[in-house]
């Protein structure tokens, strides 16, 4: 291996990304400038989109609650999960295909009609009758679920547009948006359906997000992925996505209907999906500003632990003081753990080329566990709340997603220590 190979190596153990990238096949590097106004103008639009888009998607913890004790009472909670597991799944199954219209320069048309479907599926949904599962279901899980996948994975992308060295921090300001309106939603959603506020959000995102590189065709998209799954630390990292978007979801699910149900305070435990995700983003500012500085992986398995160890925790939630503290804690590690998903697949890349198919693939596999998280959660939870058969459920495979990435860590920086002895 030659001298110039090393540092590729090094860059993937420890996570980084430099601001000039090597094009595939070795063609010239490609320069990222890593700020300026149009960068940080498009990472302004790009929280808009994801404020007005999942965060009101995360907070389905309001609608969970909701739809168990009034609107849906003849239907069982693990019926009522896969309208959210649904909705959740889309944005991820669909990543690869969505990726794939990106590069080909439809970044724009994906914005604008995933934009305009999830606005007339919030407006749908508000017309949809009590006990009427079907029309809930299509509304919510169908509609909204592929107004996000044509809106979520392009405002993420787009940040790669712009910054390489800074974009943990900048992947993490835009994500940010769909923590802060996961936490003002859910206070509006106890008392209104908040439409209104969506279309306006979604119009001025698309005004400032700008793309700067050419389209990338690909004649043949899938050519290369073989080489992806035969890649090991990748191969780890697909294995940790599956079992992490299994379990992580739960609190953000099930905190407000646990916290009802155990005899919470009744005007605290509505603000439980608020505290959530409202804890959880300053803590993702700073998780992100880690990940640029010690690497996304190490960063995740810490927070994937955490998060793991907080899962467990709930089965002490009794009170408001452990609400309070269950929220906080583990809204911190949540938060980081969405923000540094797509950082850490971008920093096994082997170009900026890859950035989009591996990163899609990732989701894919995480839509699987997206899927059937919640309803294996509510048929665990049962009508008689036996929460500790879910919360050990979620802990352990929330546990496995930092064990995957830890494997992936190892894996690439002994690879890269066995490589840097045998060229002295």
């Amino acid at each position: 291996m030659g001298e110039a190979e090393k540092p590729a190596l090094d860059e993937r153990a420890s996570g980084a990304s430099t601001s000039a990238t090597p094009s595939e096949h070795g063609h010239a590097a490609v320069v990222v400038p890593d700020g300026g106004l149009q960068a940080w103008s498009t990472v302004v639009g790009a929280w808009f989109i994801l404020f007005s888009t999942f965060g009101f998607a995360y907070a389905f913890g309001v609608f969970e609650d909701y739809y168990v004790r009034v609107y849906l009472s003849n239907s069982s909670p693990s019926s009522i999960s896969w309208i959210g597991s649904v909705q959740f799944m889309l944005p991820y199954f669909l990543a690869p295909f969505v990726g794939q219209v990106f590069d080909d320069g439809g970044f724009h048309k994906l914005e604008i009609f995933g934009g305009v479907l999830f606005t007339f599926s919030v407006f749908m949904l508000s017309l949809a009758q009590p006990n009427k599962y079907y029309q809930v279901f299509l509304a919510q899980g169908i509609g909204m679920g592929l107004g996000l996948a044509l809106t979520f994975l392009p405002s993420v992308l787009i940040v790669f547009h712009h910054f390489r060295r800074r974009s943990g921090l900048a992947s993490g300001l835009v994500l940010s948006g769909s923590s802060i309106g996961a936490a003002i939603f859910p206070i509006m959603l106890n008392h209104l359906l908040p439409g209104a506020i969506i279309p306006p959000c979604l119009l001025i995102g698309n005004l400032l997000m700008r793309t700067r590189l050419p389209p990338h065709k690909t004649p043949n998209p899938f050519k290369h992925i073989w080489a992806f799954f035969v890649d090991v630390p990748y191969s780890w990292a697909l294995l940790a996505s599956l079992t992490g978007f299994t379990g992580l979801y739960f609190p953000a699910v099930y905190i407000q209907l646990m916290s009802v149900q155990r005899g919470v305070d009744t005007n605290l435990a509505f603000y439980s999906v608020t505290m959530l995700n409202a804890f959880g983003t300053v803590f993702r500012l700073l998780g992100t500003h880690a990940a640029d500085r010690f690497g996304p992986m190490a960063v995740m398995i810490g927070c994937s632990f955490g998060a793991g160890a907080m899962i467990f925790a709930m089965l002490g939630l009794t009170n408001s003081g452990s609400l309070v503290v269950i929220s906080l804690i583990y809204g911190s590690f949540y938060s980081t753990w969405l923000a540094l998903g797509f950082p850490c697949m971008a920093s096994l890349a082997k170009g900026p080329e890859e950035i989009g198919a591996r990163g899609g693939i990732a989701l894919a596999f995480g839509s699987i566990g997206t899927l059937i998280s919640a309803p294996i959660q509510g048929a665990l939870l049962t009508s008689e709340y036996h929460w500790i058969r879910p919360i050990a459920f979620a802990g352990l495979d929330a546990t496995g997603y930092g064990v995957g990435f830890w494997l992936c860590l190892v894996h690439v920086a002994v690879f890269a220590f066995a490589q840097g002895q045998a060229t002295g």
